[in-house]
């Protein structure tokens, strides 16, 4: 096989890996409800399962290159192709909690580290002109899933086929592991020299303390007022065992992350920056659905396509980034023009109204949401490592810390979102529905209003009982939407302090 074509094929790799990662993250989280009305779970259920896939994959990421130095490259990524498709399979025939826990779990174990596994190939398999081909080939992979998600989702649950999603998953993984076949040579310098060392005491630690720290935020929606103390403590407890775990890869010989030689201002803050990035992309994927399904009424399939159009910016985004970048290095404008982006998105959507129009009003604000994911990831991912890439085992543990970190801000971002709208939607549901009140002359109104549209011969005590269902509807609504837009006032305030933050920094240069 001539070089040109071996390239090829390590790039489709690397584009399918990405592809497969922020698909399967995106397709879920944007279809959560069907599924959860399909495999008859409740909100509770759900979470649980979510905090699982995170806390396994992160577990999976923090292995990746022990497994890499032991088994190979291509043999890891074949075993997690493997493994990804059988969750994909039990997920898509799922008819219950436990069963839709053993799908995403498996896929959590054997694709939580396709992303990581993807970036790590480039480092390994290409050099000079082709290396910045396959970094393409990666934010290609991943602006195409979060952009193709949400349409490719709602087109399953509309066309009453939810289990299509994992059956596309499934027909992935088998890609991936096709590729990595033919793409991946199994040689010798696929096993890494032996450098890590695993003790497993401390992945249980990061297991329980991963999971402990997202299902307790979780949690947080329905025990914050009943068992506010034992919710708090779990947190305190996931958080200290962290700062553990951390500790104990610091003082190791042979850590299974090299987290000393990372300790660095710039690793920190690009670290920081990622975390950010990826709170915010999980904390809009949840509450745009509900904005616009919930609160302005639109169906799945107008919803999908919606977002699938705005999310889509975050291609031509990238075509202009990878243009760029090469001759303009220099970070600082790029960051400030992706927070000013963020900003932007926020302030457009707390604009919104009950009869706001999408194309409007709603798609620009998308794409600037995009704007901002692509341009702040590709200039993080190029700043953070800039001190690590003279060591191939310290930049590969690197790239694991900040995937991990990944996954976790994603969870949080749902979680915390998940808390702010019970929050603001409670708030805003309390002033509303205070003014439904006979005494209210714009109550009365409606009320008068109903009676003439049902006609005269409806009984007097009737009608007042209709436009109170109306009006209850209507107040759900209503608070549905402030709360979502209280959400992106506060995008907007941070889109600002990012600017400010970007305009003023030393660390990036």
């Amino acid at each position: 096989m001539s070089k040109a074509s071996s390239n090829r094929l390590v790039c489709s790799t690397i584009f399918v890996l990405a592809l497969t990662e922020f698909l399967q993250s995106g397709m879920t989280a944007f279809a959560a409800a069907p599924i959860m009305g399909e495999v008859a779970i409740g909100p509770e259920e759900f979470s649980l399962i979510a905090a699982v896939y995170a806390s396994l994959a992160i577990l999976a990421i923090s292995l990746q290159r022990w497994w890499v130095e032991r088994v190979g490259g291509q043999r890891f990524i074949q075993a997690g192709a493997a493994v990804c498709v059988a969750g994909a399979l039990v997920c898509a025939s799922s008819r219950s909690f436990s069963s839709f826990l053993l799908g995403r779990a498996l896929m959590a174990l054997g694709g939580g580290a396709f992303f990581t596994a993807s970036r790590m190939i480039i480092q390994h398999r290409l050099a000079g002109s082709a290396r910045f081909v396959g970094i393409r080939c990666l934010a290609t992979g991943l602006a195409v899933g979060i952009a193709a998600a949400p349409w490719l989702a709602a087109t399953a649950v509309a066309q009453s086929h939810w289990s299509a999603m994992y059956l596309l998953l499934a027909a992935l993984g088998t890609v991936v592991f096709v590729l990595a076949t033919l793409a991946l040579d199994g040689g010798p310098r696929d096993v890494p020299q032996r450098r890590s060392a695993a003790q497993p005491w401390q992945q249980l630690l990061l297991l329980g303390a991963s999971f402990g720290l997202l299902y307790a935020l979780q949690r947080l929606y329905y025990d914050f007022y009943s068992n506010t103390v034992a919710v708090l403590l779990v947190l305190a407890g996931a958080l200290a065992a962290l700062a553990l775990y951390l500790h104990a890869q610091h003082r190791h010989a042979e850590p299974l992350l090299r987290v000393r030689e990372m300790w660095s201002p710039r690793f920190l803050a690009g670290l920081a920056l990622f975390g950010f990035a990826y709170l915010v992309l999980g904390a809009n994927n949840y509450v745009v659905p509900m904005l616009l399904q919930r609160a302005l009424g639109c169906g799945w399939q107008t919803v999908g396509l919606v977002e699938a159009l705005g999310l889509g910016a975050a291609l031509l985004t990238w075509d202009v980034m990878s243009r760029l970048l090469p001759r303009y290095p220099s970070p600082g404008k790029f960051l400030v023009t992706g927070f000013l982006a963020l900003a932007a998105s926020g302030a457009l959507l707390t604009q919104l109204n009950t009869g706001a129009d999408l194309w409007r009003h709603v798609l620009p604000a998308l794409a600037l949401n995009s704007v901002f994911l692509l341009t702040v990831l590709p200039v993080s991912a190029m700043q953070t490592f800039r001190g690590v890439e003279h060591d191939e085992s310290v930049f590969s543990h690197a790239q694991q810390l900040k995937n991990m970190m990944g996954q976790a801000g994603i969870a949080m971002g749902i979680a915390l979102a998940t808390i702010g709208q019970q929050w603001r939607g409670a708030v805003h549901y309390e002033v509303l529905a205070a003014q439904v009140s006979l005494y209210n002359p714009q109550f009365t109104a409606l009320v008068q209003h109903l009676q003439q549209a049902l006609g005269s011969g409806l009984p007097a005590s009737v009608a007042p009982r209709l436009a109170l269902a109306q009006a209850a509807q209507m107040v759900a609504q209503q608070a549905t939407l402030q709360a979502g837009m209280d959400h992106f006032a506060l995008v907007a305030v941070l889109g600002v302090a990012g600017m400010l933050v970007a305009a003023t920094q030393r660390i990036f240069r």
